[in-house]
């Protein structure tokens, strides 16, 4: 399903058999991405002088000796998150010139690592969207076909991947932004649990506070590479490593006949095209003839229209951290006009960006009960299988518009968060694996939910179903 470009597990393999170096890779990432990322625009902020020097001196480690998981390996780094002497701007045009002093947590374990950084990719601006686009760095083309997006905000990071420049991205998932872009692009995405990896570092200019629900999680080619990139970025912050250390327990099981799966194809909130539903449909079958026990989620999982509403509510808060004055006071005054029965998507975000902090505390007590009742959910069941977005890859014009069909129904764009709710609101690690392509060519990729802190469980799964895939 993607493309035959090495993966990052390739490369290590051949840099330390000696035949490739470090340098080679570079060179050829370097001359791939000035050749064909003018069309795509995927990587945007570019540091090849100091990625050249990183690039030798893994090659000198390599001669000594040295194994590390990603040493040699060049990557990009999706540009919301810090690197020292690069801007960090969130394609905001206010923060285009805030430059970076040190590595966020994240990127500072990717180059302890051996990572050769060659620089950022874009984003949706401030990383809100799912278009690719910003006023600093412009629009990113989905390098399958270039007339559609990429998805975002993890624009570039897929992108990059999917074009074979780099093997592997790290991106940031607050509501779908890591898993629609590996659906659209045909890759591997992981949305982990949260907390698992600390965010420091991926804020904007002058704070230090977390967002709310925001995971980093990588992209890449492979499951291989999901599972390298979280062993290396997972672990407590500097600051709460003085007190425990994290050991995420090993998958439940080695064999699809053992998985105890939850199917679910229909959101009660949203429509999904019959492509996507189809294709998860059909992949419950094959794991059902593989012998996996496969069960319909909907009698079982909590309320998903509730779950979603407050998952909403508890993430329209949280998004104001990137507010204006401005915009504040244009939300209040749309709040203020809401009818009380007003239940839409878009009065529920209304509501949950002007909340009061009682209002949150309530809101926050009903998403404590939901991680219970999921925690209640996987002790029977190992992976929850869905659609991680209603549509393949849309073209850009389409994105541009307010409004999309979906089955026949027309809806709010924005309104097709709600597949991210499931696992997002309650903090829950969710891969996403391609599975399939659409009538048009495009990809389609089935989202894996699993237990919390339980990433490698999802993450083996996804393995698993490449043999039923293709």
């Amino acid at each position: 399903m993607t493309t035959s470009a090495p993966t990052a597990s390739d490369m290590v393999e051949d840099l330390a058999a000696g035949r490739v170096s470090a340098v080679d890779l570079f060179e050829d990432a370097v001359a791939r991405i000035e050749a064909e990322d003018g069309a795509i625009n995927a990587v945007v902020v570019r540091d090849f002088d100091r990625a050249r020097d990183a690039a030798k001196a893994a090659d000198a480690a390599l001669a000594r000796g040295e194994r590390r998981p990603f040493l040699g390996v060049p990557v990009t780094i999706k540009e919301s998150f810090d690197i020292a002497g690069l801007p960090t701007s969130w394609g905001l045009s206010y923060y285009r010139n805030a430059i970076a002093t040190a590595d966020s947590a994240a990127v500072a374990r990717l180059r302890a690592a051996g990572a050769v950084i060659l620089g950022k990719s874009n984003v949706s601006e401030a990383l809100s969207g799912w278009d690719g686009d910003n006023p600093v760095y412009g629009r990113t083309s989905n390098p399958l076909d270039l007339n559609r997006t990429p998805g975002g905000s993890s624009a570039g990071a897929a992108a990059a991947v999917a074009a074979g420049f780099v093997p592997f991205d790290i991106g940031s998932d607050i509501g779908g932004s890591i898993r629609v872009p590996a659906h659209f692009c045909g890759l591997y995405g992981h949305n982990t649990s949260y907390g698992v990896i600390p965010l420091r570092g991926h804020v904007l200019e002058g704070r230090r506070a977390r967002i709310d629900f925001s995971c980093p999680g990588p992209i890449a080619r492979s499951v291989a590479d999901l599972e390298r990139g979280l062993a290396v970025m997972a672990g407590p912050d500097e600051d709460e490593a003085v007190g425990y250390s994290l050991t995420l327990p090993p998958a439940r099981h080695r064999a699809l006949r053992d998985y105890r799966v939850l199917v679910l194809t229909q959101h009660p909130l949203i429509p999904t095209d019959p492509e996507i539903s189809g294709a998860v449909e059909r992949l419950a079958g094959a794991l059902g003839q593989a012998g996996a026990r496969v069960t319909a989620a909907e009698p079982i999982i909590p309320d998903l229209a509730m779950l979603t509403r407050n998952y909403i509510e508890l993430l329209s808060a949280a998004l104001t951290v990137a507010d204006t004055d401005e915009g504040a006071a244009q939300r209040a005054e749309a709040l203020a006009a809401l009818s009380p029965d007003d239940q839409s998507f878009r009065a529920l975000r209304l509501r949950g960006a002007g909340t009061a902090h009682y209002e949150w505390l309530r809101a926050n007590e009903v998403r404590a009960k939901l991680r219970h009742a999921w925690r209640q959910v996987f002790m029977d069941y190992d992976v929850l299988i869905c659609p991680p977005f209603p549509t393949t890859a849309p073209t850009h014009a389409e994105s541009a518009e307010p409004t999309i069909t979906v089955d026949g129904r027309m809806i709010d764009r924005s309104d097709q968060i709600a597949w991210c709710a499931p696992a997002t609101g309650s903090g829950l690690p969710a891969t996403v694996a391609p599975i399939a392509r659409s009538r048009a060519g495009l990809p389609i990729g089935v989202q894996i939910i699993a237990p919390y802190l339980e990433d490698y469980t999802g993450l083996r799964f996804a393995a698993l179903i490449r043999e039923l895939t293709g």
